[in-house]
């Protein structure tokens, strides 16, 4: 039985409503008492959190970081066969840089945000005094709920607050961060700053991680598709990264490399590994399951809604751009990590077939990843790097895993030993939503050239417009938030 096998229950955002209202389905609804007075309701609504959660990973915020740094272009349309930004994806202005808050292309992505984060509150809250759970039960409901809501504040920052490092001391604004189920006209709450921002997302974690048990709170899924002390030391080890606590995500990131009973793929199984139908990778850490159907089929999926790519009839918008293609040398088995298709394409109503790439880690609807190992080696190797020193030696051992890997040849020097690592990660964890914000970790600037279709297509380091617009509904909410400068 799969997570998606109960009805899916999805908690309101208490900001939109005073009425304490879950949603169960379009002509019922219930108390949030009634649903919380059985252990089943309580899972009910577990489930619907997990679900919400998904969701959001698996949305518009997943192309982002891609998109933005100039790993992805686009594929010609399949009706005119004009190469364009999409229409209907509601991208344009962001992919130009001229996102504006009175009508974002993200604005139901930051409602998303914080619709999971206040389904997480809403749960401890109705849990802490629960007699219809034991005390593990609440243990580990809230251990799980703590992650979400740590990962999705994560998030939240990363697309609204400049990084970490954009002030000396982090003094800058942040984001708000939820502690509590908030109620619209009472609660008004403020940015904190970014370093209080980490701070309380640590805290969240570092809460999760003392409070798990042995057994997940849903009864049925793979371990992997949920929060547990590995996957939340995953993504607290990618949390911390971000956030220039160097030591933090060098310790989190060994002890996934060392805990998790997981190994690299090796350099003669890895493209063939990607290409298993429907079949996580033997390195995933922390996988979100696509959701199916009643009949078993799979009902949406990151291939499904970005990358895939069937027949020249049927394929999606989403493909490799030239930058990122050039930057894999020819004995990198991972060149052949690209699905290569003629399709028509229109240039001055002259109709001719070009080559497009399509990436092959998302066909046949695999899951959506959040981690995996090969994100741990490099994290360790950036934070070690930072760090310097006796982390050197390591830190250069865990950049040539991921090299020999792919075939290239070991470094031996350390002088260009950060530059290095930031080329991995974009070779290695292309498309998985990494290269916008290192860019931003790095302080360096967006530089798309090959297939960027946008007016605007690099943007120098710092730059207001490396964050987007808080929403104008959510600043006519509140009358204590704060826009982003520029906007």
């Amino acid at each position: 039985m799969t997570k998606r096998s109960l009805i899916l229950f999805s908690l309101l955002l208490m900001l939109a409503s005073c009425s304490e209202f879950l949603v169960v389905e379009p002509d019922k609804q219930v108390s949030i008492t009634e649903q919380f007075s059985s252990k089943e309701g309580v899972l009910q609504a577990v489930n619907g959190m997990y679900f919400d959660f998904e969701a959001m990973i698996t949305w518009k915020e997943f192309i982002y970081a891609d998109l933005m740094g100039g790993n992805i272009t686009f594929s010609p349309a399949k009706n005119d066969y004009l190469l364009d930004i999409p229409a209907g994806r509601d991208l344009e202005k962001v992919y130009e840089f001229r996102d504006q808050e009175q009508d974002s292309d993200y604005e139901s992505v930051y409602k998303y945000f914080y619709d999971v984060i206040n389904a997480s509150n809403t749960i401890m809250e109705q849990i802490l005094d629960s007699n219809v759970l034991s005390e593990e039960e609440i243990r580990q409901i809230t251990a799980e709920a703590l992650a979400i809501r740590a990962y999705t504040h994560f998030m939240v920052a990363q697309f609204y607050a400049q990084n970490y490092s954009y002030t000396s001391d982090a003094s800058h604004p942040g984001i708000i961060y939820n502690q509590r189920t908030l109620i619209a006209g009472v609660d008004y709450p403020s940015r904190k700053s970014m370093k209080e921002s980490y701070r309380l997302m640590k805290d969240d974690f570092l809460q999760a991680l003392d409070l798990f048990g042995d057994t997940q709170a849903l009864p049925y899924g793979a371990k992997d598709s949920y929060f547990n002390p590995v996957t939340t030391a995953a993504v607290f080890a990618k949390c911390a990264l971000q956030m220039n606590d160097w030591e933090s995500a060098w310790l989190f990131a060994d002890s996934v490399i060392q805990n998790s009973g997981v190994s690299l793929m090796t350099k003669e199984s890895y493209i063939a590994e990607w290409e298993k139908p429907e079949e996580a990778i033997s390195e995933m850490i922390f996988e979100l399951s696509a959701p199916r159907e009643s009949d078993g089929a799979v009902s949406s999926s990151v291939a499904h809604e970005f990358y895939v790519f069937v027949d020249s009839s049927n394929y999606k918008e989403f493909v490799a751009s030239g930058d990122l293609l050039e930057m894999y040398d020819s004995t990198d088995i991972r060149k052949d990590m690209f699905l290569k298709v003629l399709l028509p394409t229109s240039v001055n109503d002259v109709i001719s077939y070009e080559p497009y790439y399509f990436t092959k880690k998302f066909q046949d609807d695999p899951g959506t990843i959040i981690s995996r190992l090969s994100e741990m080696y490099l994290i360790r190797a950036e934070a070690g790097a930072r760090m310097g020193g006796a982390y050197n030696v390591q830190a250069m051992a865990d950049l040539n895993s991921i090299r020999e890997r792919a075939g290239l040849a070991a470094l031996t020097g350390n002088e260009n030993l950060l530059e290095e690592i930031f080329l991995e990660r974009r070779r290695e964890l292309a498309f998985e939503g990494f290269l916008f914000f290192d860019l931003m970790r790095y302080h360096k600037d967006v530089v798309r050239n090959s297939g960027c279709l946008s007016t605007v297509c690099n943007l120098a380091y710092p730059s207001d417009y490396f964050v987007l617009p808080i929403p104008e509904s959510s600043i006519t909410l509140n009358e204590n938030m704060d826009q982003n400068e520029g906007y």
